[in-house]
């Protein structure tokens, strides 16, 4: 599907389908299109579009490329699938003052930029409005994800001052946030770059520099927040590992105390299992609840000692 949207007596309309180029159109939003729809937009526009290797492609020189009348900008928005997230490619192209964008999928971003098209205070000029529009709409969906995250390290930190026996679910859930919060710094990183980008570009207008740094002072505020939630995290699975240590610590200081406890009377019935010929007690009939009554004494010695040594 392809949208086209332009300017008729001051107001936005929207068309879908084949659209001519027109002096008047200012966005065109391809959602998923075939390979006729791709065609006849790169006709009626003289543009080239993204082929699909070309907008996954990672390199830093992929995502921004500039020429005398055309910028091209490959983004990868998020996209929540339940605790993890992915990115989904997203291709800009901006000539002649005109946006086209490419995606497979919808995304809020554009449908915020779509509400905020049919407001009469939001009136865009050119394809650039559109361009940054979308971009500081999803640099504020990115701080709403990284407000959620930081939420889900504080109710697993509170759960772990409660929680005095750590479970492996909670490692797994701040493993999980990691990722997840790896995920949104590279996501903000790349919007970053393509900022500074943009910033040294002689295509856009001087009045859009200064949106455009506030941009990038909002972007570099999330990157200290990711930081920061990052250096929570980690401090949390420190936490994590030493409560673990703590518990195997605990574990084995009982096994040792009643090993410990338990080597007197076993000394004690060792000596009267010897087969010696003349050992005093054996004959009398007071010998084997002496060996008894010295076996426990023995343990309740050693149990006390360790009670007052605050072992135990």
């Amino acid at each position: 599907m392809v949208n086209y949207f332009f300017l008729e007596k001051n107001f936005v309309k929207l068309e879908s389908g084949n659209v001519s180029a027109d002096s008047k159109i200012f966005w065109i939003d391809l959602i998923n299109p075939t390979d006729e729809e791709k065609l006849q937009v790169e006709k009626n526009f003289n543009v080239e579009l993204f082929t699909k290797q070309e907008s996954e492609e990672i390199e830093s020189s992929s995502k921004y490329v500039e020429t005398e009348d055309e910028i091209g900008i490959n983004l990868n928005f998020l996209i929540q699938e339940e605790d993890n997230f992915r990115n989904e490619p997203v291709s800009f192209i901006i000539k002649d003052k005109i946006l086209i964008t490419q995606r497979n999928l919808e995304f809020r971003s554009f449908t915020e930029t779509y509400r905020k098209l049919k407001t009469i205070k939001f009136k865009p000029v050119d394809g650039d409005d559109i361009f940054l529009t979308l971009l500081e709409t999803r640099i504020d969906f990115d701080a709403d994800l990284i407000e959620s995250i930081t939420a889900k390290i504080t109710a697993i930190s509170k759960e772990m001052s409660r929680d005095t026996d750590p479970n492996r679910e909670a490692l797994l859930k701040i493993t999980s946030l990691q990722e997840s919060t790896i995920a949104i710094r590279e996501n903000i990183i790349e919007k970053q770059r393509i900022l500074s980008s943009l910033m040294k570009s002689k295509m856009f207008p001087k009045e859009d520099y200064e949106n455009m740094r506030i941009m990038i002072k909002d972007v570099g505020s999330l990157l200290d927040h990711t930081s920061f939630n990052f250096e929570r995290l980690e401090f949390l699975q420190n936490t994590f590992l030493g409560l673990v240590d703590m518990e195997q610590n605990r574990v084995i200081k009982i096994f040792t105390v009643v090993t410990v406890i338990f080597m007197p009377p076993t000394l004690i019935a060792s000596a009267y299992g010897m087969n010696f010929r003349f050992m005093p007690e054996l004959d009398k009939i007071w010998g084997y609840p002496f060996a008894v009554l010295l076996m426990i004494l023995s343990s309740t010695l050693t149990l006390l000692y360790f009670r007052r040594k605050k072992w135990l």
